[in-house]
């Protein structure tokens, strides 16, 4: 049998072997990317160029930006296309310890995780940009020529993929704390009014200060909780029926289990000579 220690170092191994495996596919994509990175950017600019006055235009402050900024594009869109090789390499890595019934919940819950957060990218891409977008050419004063740097464009677009692309998690992470027990259907039905709050709250902090961008985000927060309590029932029968196929059996029919006796005499002096310890001890001879 293999030490405790060179398990672990094994496992360390792998480990570097399948991040190695998963940057190279990364960078294998980033390369073949590179040539169309301004093309990309433009793309991802696109909901913003789309309702800028006549004659506006993005603006770069930065000496560099101008090349570091399609490079950070091109690279964002190379990782999301070598996504499912990264969460290949994840799921061999950590599925040898995971149980049969681990593991056959795992994966949907992976690919919807995948899916949810592309759904929310799409959605903030397609609905939120544009409306966001349009309030603000509305609402700017008069002679003031609204044009952004382009380093702040691509932050606040990837902090708005990041909101949406979490916020539609939430089916995953209802279901996955109803199946491991940390609270159940009943007890997030009557969190609900918390969770309605807390869905503004959370609109209000990610999105801009305008009310049409926070309930484009606390809506589909609130709709997306009860997808997932409708799933989590599903999830909470699957655990129970587990449960209950995985009781401990009754202990078998026989004899009742010997009484226990204290040690004799004898007996401690042999233990504790065992143990490296020869000195005699005093004791009262047995009555």
């Amino acid at each position: 049998m293999n030490p405790p220690e060179d398990s672990f170092l094994s496992h360390l191994v792998e480990l570097r072997d399948r991040l190695i495996r998963a940057l190279v596919a990364i960078g294998i994509v980033f390369v073949c990317l590179f040539p169309w990175a301004k093309e990309l950017y433009a793309l991802l600019a696109q909901p913003l160029l789309a309702t800028l006055p006549q004659g506006g235009q993005m603006i770069a402050t930065d000496v560099i930006g101008v090349f570091l900024v399609p490079m950070k594009v091109a690279l964002m869109v190379a990782f999301l296309i070598a996504l499912p090789y990264v969460l290949y390499q994840i799921w061999a890595f950590v599925a040898p310890g995971l149980y049969a019934h681990e593991k056959r919940l795992a994966l949907p819950l992976v690919a919807a995780s995948v899916l949810l957060f592309f759904v929310g990218m799409a959605f903030a891409y397609f609905l939120v940009f544009p409306t966001v977008f349009g309030f603000m050419s509305k609402v700017a004063p008069e002679g003031v020529a609204w044009m952004t740097d382009i380093e702040k464009y691509l932050s606040f677009v990837l902090t708005t993929f990041i909101a949406f692309g979490v916020t539609f998690e939430v089916p995953v992470l209802v279901v996955v704390t109803v199946y491991a027990g940390f609270v159940d259907v009943d007890k997030l039905r009557e969190w609900r009014p918390y969770v309605i709050v807390g869905a503004f709250v959370v609109g209000a902090v990610f999105t801009p200060p305008d009310v049409i961008s926070q309930l484009m985000m606390a809506i589909p927060l609130c709709l997306l909780f009860e997808l997932g309590l409708f799933l989590a029932r599903f999830a909470s029968r699957r655990r129970a029926a587990q449960m209950t196929a995985g009781e401990p059996a009754a202990p078998p029919p026989g004899p009742p289990a010997a009484t226990w006796a204290p040690l004799s005499t004898e007996e401690i002096d042999t233990a504790v000579k065992e143990f490296g310890h020869p000195t005699e001890i005093d004791r009262k001879p047995d009555a």
